[in-house]
């Protein structure tokens, strides 16, 4: 009877011992959650890709003589009176993602399982590089050079055409994984396993969504094509 007793008193405390871990287990779900979403806030401005695109601008006219004859417009061409440029331009763009309003409302729990959802990506135009050095001109006799508000005007077009094909650029997916890279080490400390996380944004983005996440400096406008 008595070691009946001592095996009926093990096991009440074993039973007790794991519902008591459970139960700190709990908590610790719990607990763990503001604390991941303070972590990921902690990291304010992520920055998830940064591509580089070199572009040649350029632009051709020639002289014509306009007019009108028995009521109808006409056009000629001046012969020897073509223009020709050719500007080297040089974009550095970066694809990042601000945690500072990230909240709960960005994780998705199912049992082991969690889904951060990352805030709406921004990508913005950090530099922009003319090598006037290598700036190509062919202008005929009879015309002027090209003035610097011109090939200023020609290098704006450039740069507006170079941010158009950004959005071929598969730069929302490179920023996702490198910003995974960052909050996953985040998330297995609080004790996930990683075949458990799921990094994603609220959508996939098309080429005209990405148009419109497009920053650009100055506030200058980005125009879809």
């Amino acid at each position: 009877m008595q070691k009946i007793l001592i095996q009926l008193f093990i096991g009440t405390l074993l039973l007790l011992s794991c519902s008591q871990k459970q139960t700190q287990a709990e908590e610790k779900g719990i607990d763990t959650l503001p604390m991941l979403i303070t972590q990921i806030q902690k990291c304010s401005r992520l920055y998830g890709t940064e591509v580089h695109i070199h572009k040649i601008i350029t632009h051709s006219d020639t002289k014509a003589i306009k007019g009108s004859f028995l009521q109808k417009a006409f056009s000629i061409e001046l012969p020897m009176s073509d223009r020709k440029v050719a500007i080297p331009l040089d974009l550095t763009v970066k694809a990042w993602v601000d945690f500072s309003n990230f909240s709960s409302e960005n994780i998705k729990k199912n049992k082991e399982k969690i889904e951060i959802i990352l805030p709406d990506p921004t990508i913005t135009l950090t530099a922009t590089k003319i090598n006037h050095k290598d700036i190509k001109q062919h202008v005929s006799f009879v015309r002027s050079d090209f003035s610097n508000d011109e090939l200023y005007a020609y290098a704006q077009k450039g740069k507006q055409a170079a941010m158009n094909d950004v959005a071929q650029l598969n730069i929302i997916p490179k920023a996702q994984a490198n910003v995974a890279q960052t909050i996953i080490p985040m998330i297995k400390q609080m004790g996930y396993d990683e075949k458990d996380i799921t990094i994603s944004f609220r959508k996939e983005f098309s080429p005209k969504d990405i148009l419109q996440l497009i920053q650009m400096p100055n506030d200058e406008k980005m125009h879809t094509p």
